[in-house]
Parts: structure tokens; C-alpha cells; sequence
């Protein structure tokens, strides 16, 4: 079985930073990209970032210059900091990860998600 864990959603001011972090643990035998995702109430998942198992990273375009995604393969975690935030980034927050498991088969996972809400 695998898990993937948020953490590090919260309440913040308009312009303020928070950092999130995912864990990915359990019967995993080879972990690819990993990524965040975020999705509003009535509105699709939309992407937020991703990043391979090499290091290259994809930003959606309106995250580009304010968030960075970086992972730790040792740790299989990846994280998103997040800077200069506005309230239009209120959002549930989702870890993904394109793995392959023990029984090596491959699909992607996903998070419980984390709330993280912007006042203005």
C-alpha cells in the first residue's frame, strides 16, 4: 500500500508564504514525477507544478516567479513554497505522484489534500 501525506496548509495573509510538503511512504519500489494540483469548490483540479525524479520542473503560468517545487528523493518528499500569495490562491492543495510499487505496477496517487485559505 501506498500513502502519500500533506502537510503545512493553513490560513494566510494576503502576500504572506507558507511551504507545503508531501510524503510519500509504503510499498513503493521507484517514485517518477511528483506534483501539486489544487482545486476550488464547483472548478476542475488544475495543475500547480510538477517535478521529475531528475529535477525538472513545470509551473503553471499564473504560479511561474511565486511558488517552486523541489523534492527530496531520499526522503521521497516533494514540496511547494509558496510566496507573495493572493486570495485566488484559496484552494485545496493535492500531492500527486507518478509511482511504481513493490508489485511494480505503475499509476499515479494522490494525497488527502490540504486547505490552504488566503484573507485579503
Amino acid at each position: 500500500q501506498v500513502q502519500l501525506v500533506e502537510s503545512g496548509g493553513g490560513l494566510v495573509q494576503s502576500g504572506g508564504s507558507l511551504r507545503l510538503s508531501c510524503a510519500a511512504s509504503g510499498s513503493i519500489f521507484s517514485i517518477y514525477a511528483m506534483g501539486w494540483y489544487r482545486q476550488t469548490p464547483g472548478k476542475q483540479r488544475e495543475l500547480v507544478a510538477t517535478i521529475t525524479s531528475g529535477g525538472s520542473t513545470n509551473y503553471a503560468d499564473s504560479m511561474k516567479g511565486r511558488f517552486t517545487i523541489s523534492r527530496n528523493n531520499a526522503k521521497s518528499t516533494v514540496y511547494l513554497q509558496m510566496n507573495s500569495l493572493k486570495p485566488e490562491d484559496t484552494a485545496v492543495y493535492y500531492c500527486n505522484a507518478d509511482l511504481k510499487n513493490n508489485d511494480y505496477i505503475r499509476r499515479n496517487y494522490w494525497g488527502q489534500g490540504t486547505q490552504v485559505t488566503v484573507s485579503s
